[in-house]
């Protein structure tokens, strides 16, 4: 360490000639990265997106209606515009100077920083056009102005060339650049790509349809896979809805028709235009501009759309009476969607030179009132569409908080190695082939299968009282419930979406309750448990139900044990016909059971009889699979009519009822 601040000391002396001052454009070529973020394919193109602004601001204006974009095969690009044309009469400070040039070759000057000249406008810091000629090494500005057309070149931001006269025009107006990226600055291997330029251009003719863009590109850039016309008229009468059409394409979305609109400001400071929908495929993605620079990484103007979206499906769930709506977020309804949100507005705040981002609370809270009461509308207007994406939306939030509990559960494993319920007495074997987990109905019941069990292959799990009804309960009490957070751990393969196979503990999961009306109950739980939580458990086979007896029928030394009444009554003609007094006991429980008679007849691999549960699989039987899920819906879901309904119509089929 010494020996750094000995040499630190052998340094020449720091004094005022150190000291510089870049002038003119010089800055923009030393650190380019500051103004349009590197030097990389995408600051290149940022070159195109500058001068294009500039245009887009006079159609804006209402001063222009086409816009031409050229790419040709020497590495120039081409905009004009038929706008008012950048002044050339000296300007009033720098009189030696004429407006072109001092726009040309000074930071921070033009004409948009205040509302005289343009209402709203994507460059604002008059710094844009004057980086653009920084960065060429070739650049010829032309101006059709009071029927005059004047020209000047420049190189690396420096005038080639005085401003000249190039003769009088009559049926021309407007600015013309032509500019041709500086090799020294972005390397000779760059060059500008057709079908990122079209792109480009294609999503400023959406955001203004009081424009039309002409597109022309030398056809030796164009590629075979290129999807890109070598000319093409870009003007869309429906805007963003345009936009947003071509965007989802044939897929199906969860409402007929796309949540659009446009409305103004207050105070007439800007205008706002949306476009949205829910794609049945979830792939969401959102394209944001303002002035119609695009802002990828969002900002103000995205975080009020998502707010109102928010707010208004939380508002409509509440008013239809669905309590699960209060778990909605922003995520949920947005980040599943399509959205094209464009926003006018004066004096915008951008974060940086390349403006990304938004940074403006003012019109994030303008956005979301707008947005928020046309949003409630909407809703309002289709009740059925609204009613099927509140059910996707409540999906949605359900899906992540799931996530967000599986995560946590994740993270609390990986800290504690294999983090198990206190409760489970697992098995001894550390692979899950032919182990078994037996899900008892309380810690009676456990403690008997425990004494019962062979430890080195069977695992028990008490589980207390009856479960809780996940085919009508709220993701809250789904993510509340302690005995199924229980469950979820002990089987270890995650539930939901997040179901895998080969995280299964154990190779048979088996439903053990007792042989009565209530336990046949916590096995209905169960088995909704399984089939909404983790359907793939029972399609892959893992899912059994124990089968234990009833009844206790012994007579002399013979002793048999019946599943219920109907197999006592055959037991009784079969296995006692002609005997004399028949000892008849009633299990009141498993727990009531001695161990070796609970092993004896339902835990013995050798003895016991399971009942394999099965489903009809959604890709092979689809009509049948349906089925299933609307009868479980029927009988234990949200709905008591339904339930009722199913009673009363097949009541008559029922028998020897164990009330």
């Amino acid at each position: 360490m010494a020996d750094l601040f000995s040499a630190a000391r052998k340094d020449q002396s720091y004094t005022a000639k150190h000291i510089e001052v870049l002038e003119g454009l010089e800055p923009v070529r030393r650190r380019p990265g500051m103004y349009i973020g590197g030097t990389d394919e995408r600051a290149l193109h940022h070159l195109v997106a500058e001068v294009l602004d500039n245009s887009m601001d006079e159609a804006v204006a209402g001063h222009a209606d086409w816009i031409e974009v050229e790419l040709t095969a020497d590495g120039y690009c081409t905009i004009r515009d038929n706008g008012r044309g950048i002044p050339v009469d000296p300007h009033p400070k720098f009189k030696k100077k004429s407006a072109l040039e001092v726009i040309m070759t000074m930071l921070h000057s033009g004409g948009k920083f205040d509302s005289k000249a343009y209402s709203t406008a994507g460059g604002l810091h008059g710094v844009g056009i004057s980086v653009v000629n920084a960065l060429s090494d070739d650049f010829v500005v032309e101006v059709a102005r009071d029927k005059k057309l004047w020209t000047q070149t420049y190189s690396r931001g420096k005038p080639k060339t005085p401003l000249k006269s190039a003769g009088a025009v009559s049926n021309r107006r407007g600015t013309s650049v032509r500019f041709h990226p500086d090799p020294e600055i972005f390397g000779k291997s760059l060059h500008l790509r057709p079908s990122t330029v079209y792109r480009m251009v294609r999503a400023k003719a959406f955001l203004f349809k009081g424009v039309e863009i002409r597109w022309s590109c030398d056809k030796k850039l164009l590629k075979p896979n290129d999807d890109v016309p070598a000319e093409a008229k870009l003007h869309f009468e429906a805007g963003l809805k345009d936009a947003l059409a071509e965007i989802v394409g044939k897929r199906p979305t969860y409402t007929p028709q796309p949540f659009a609109g446009e409305a103004q400001l207050p105070d007439k400071i800007g205008r706002l235009e949306w476009a949205a929908a829910w794609p049945g495929d979830s792939e969401g993605e959102t394209h944001s501009y303002v002035n119609t620079v695009p802002t990828p990484q969002g900002g103000s103007h995205e975080l009020g759309f998502r707010a109102a979206l928010s707010r208004a499906m939380r508002d409509y769930g509440e008013r239809a009476g669905n309590r699960r709506a209060g778990q909605i977020t922003a995520e949920d309804v947005a980040d599943g969607s399509v959205v094209l949100l464009s926003l006018f507005i004066k004096d915008p705040q951008f974060q940086g030179q390349t403006k990304d981002r938004l940074g403006m609370p003012e019109a994030q809270r303008l956005v979301e009132a707008i947005i928020k009461d046309h949003f409630d509308h909407w809703l309002s207007d289709d009740a059925g569409s609204a009613a099927k994406l509140l059910e996707h939306v409540i999906e949605r939030a359900e899906e992540r908080l799931r996530r967000r509990q599986d995560k946590d559960l994740a993270r609390k494993t990986a800290t504690r190695k294999l983090r198990l319920p206190g409760k489970l007495a697992d098995c001894s074997r550390t692979t899950p082939e032919g182990t078994e987990i037996f899900l008892v109905e309380g810690d009676s019941a456990g403690g008997s299968a425990k004494s019962a069990r062979n430890r080195d292959i069977q695992a028990i799990l008490p589980l207390r009282g009856k479960i809780l009804n996940v085919a009508s309960a709220s993701s809250d009490k789904l993510r509340g419930n302690q005995e199924l957070a229980d469950l979820i751990q002990a089987l270890g393969c995650g539930s939901g979406e997040h179901f895998d196979e080969k995280k299964l503990r154990y190779d048979r999961v088996i439903i053990m309750t007792d042989a009565d009306v209530d336990g046949a109950h916590i096995a209905s739980l169960l088995m909704t448990f399984f089939y909404r939580e983790m359907p793939q458990l029972i399609e892959t086979g893992h899912l059994f139900l124990a089968m234990p007896p009833l009844y206790r029928l012994a007579s002399g030394g013979h002793v048999v044990y019946a599943r219920d009444d109907k197999h006592k009554d055959e037991l009784m003609k079969s296995e006692f016909k002609g005997n004399g007094k028949v000892e008849i006991s009633r299990f009141k429980g498993l727990g009531e059971m001695p161990p070796a008679q609970l092993k004896e007849t339902t835990m013995d691999p050798a003895k016991r009889i399971l009942l394999k549960v099965e489903i009809p699989s959604a890709k092979e039987d689809a009509k049948e699979s349906k089925r299933t899920a609307k009868l479980v819906e029927s009988l234990m879901g949200r709905k008591p009519e339904l339930r009722l309904a199913y009673i009363q119509e097949n009541a008559k089929f029922a028998r020897d009822l164990d009330v």
